[in-house]
């Protein structure tokens, strides 16, 4: 029996494999999922969560280039290198903007920088703050390469970091939806009669409320902040889930392997996790799609209201919603690029949907 089952994995993974949005997206979506993980080991703003300001610099254009001095702090900070690698590093040292500076009597003088052409605020700094009193070394030129936000902070790091909110908040609340859904969805379409009816009176009534009230809601309730935005939207998707899965259940449940699987003396509890739930997974696993997609989304929407993510926490949502009046400033690009990291994601898991449906339709 093992055989045609193969056969039929191979055929749909051939029937994907021709497919070149479905392939394009499926690279694209690993690619985001890799920076996600590695956004502190790619991000040139390493700092815990990109938050590095420097409001002499703000709002500048892609590709701006400073000289910035960093003056080291007495502070000692003890991080080993998987924090540094996974939640960004400590940074107890002041980085400060600059236009120019000299060295004079052991003292390192320096020129702030400021926007609009005005002359900064000229401060002095004695050298023995610096090891070897070399100053040089802790003097670079930096460039922003996307430009910075508002608050000086590099918009590249910025994006890099708030990828890693968007991936993974689809994955947490589609387990948590495909948890539910299943649970819920099996013992509904399995034994039916009242047990059916409360359950779909339940899916009918969470059904009824709008998703991104209900998400508001459950927010307020659990609080505001990381791990609550994850968990608000996935006890809000798993209705969709329950409901496919109770319509394959009642159609496959009186066919003949579940009838044998029952005179064999199985329990429930094995006849639909080895023997139903397998063969019903293709539509579960083409919603599940779209569901990461509604999810980004409604993370995303949350955030733009201020009740997602909270600062100095990085967000695309979060994102446009500092600088989406920078529209009409002049300057689109700071709401515009986060905008299009969203759609793009988003679009990218509504097309690998659609080619796994094409690819798991044993019909086509």
């Amino acid at each position: 029996m093992a055989e045609p089952s193969n056969s039929l994995k191979q055929l749909a993974l051939q029937k994907f494999k021709r497919n070149f949005w479905g392939v394009f997206c499926f690279i694209y979506i690993i690619i985001v999922g890799l920076v996600s993980v590695f956004a502190y080991a790619l991000a040139p703003d390493n700092s815990q969560y990109a938050n590095q300001m420097h409001l002499a610099i703000h709002s500048k254009k892609p590709g701006f280039t400073v000289q910035m001095l960093t003056i080291p702090s007495e502070l000692k900070v003890e991080q080993n290198v998987f924090d540094k690698l996974f939640f960004g590093k400590i940074n107890a040292n002041t980085e400060v903007p600059i236009l120019k500076y000299s060295i004079e009597n052991n003292n390192l003088v320096y020129t702030e920088y400021t926007s609009d052409g005005l002359l900064g605020t000229e401060k002095t700094l004695n050298l023995n703050v610096f090891s070897n009193n070399k100053a040089e070394e802790f003097i670079s030129e930096k460039t922003f390469v996307l430009g910075t936000d508002k608050y000086g902070r590099d918009l590249l790091s910025r994006v890099l970091v708030g990828a890693r909110i968007s991936f993974f908040i689809g994955f947490v609340a589609v387990f948590i939806s495909l948890v539910i859904g299943i649970f819920m969805g099996s013992l509904a379409g399995y034994f039916g009669g009242k047990i059916d009816s409360a359950i779909m009176w339940i899916i009918n009534v969470t059904w009824s409320i709008p998703t991104l009230l209900l998400v508001i809601a459950i927010t307020l309730a659990l609080g505001k902040g990381f791990w609550q935005v994850f968990i608000a939207v996935g006890l809000t998707m798993w209705v969709e889930v329950a409901r496919v899965v109770r319509g394959q259940i009642i159609s496959v449940k009186e066919m003949q392997y579940v009838t044998a699987a029952k005179a064999l003396g199985y329990n429930h509890y094995r006849i639909i996790t080895k023997h139903i739930l397998p063969n019903i997974m293709a539509p579960v696993i083409v919603i599940s799609a779209a569901n990461f997609a509604s999810a980004i989304l409604i993370e995303s929407g949350l955030s733009f209201l201020g009740i997602g993510a909270q600062p100095p926490m990085s967000s695309w949502g979060a994102m446009i919603k500092d600088h989406y009046n920078y529209i009409i400033l002049g300057k689109p690009y700071l709401a515009v690029i986060p905008g299009l990291c969203i759609m793009s994601l988003v679009m990218a898991f509504m097309l690998i949907g659609n080619a796994l449906r094409d690819a798991l339709d044993v019909k086509g």
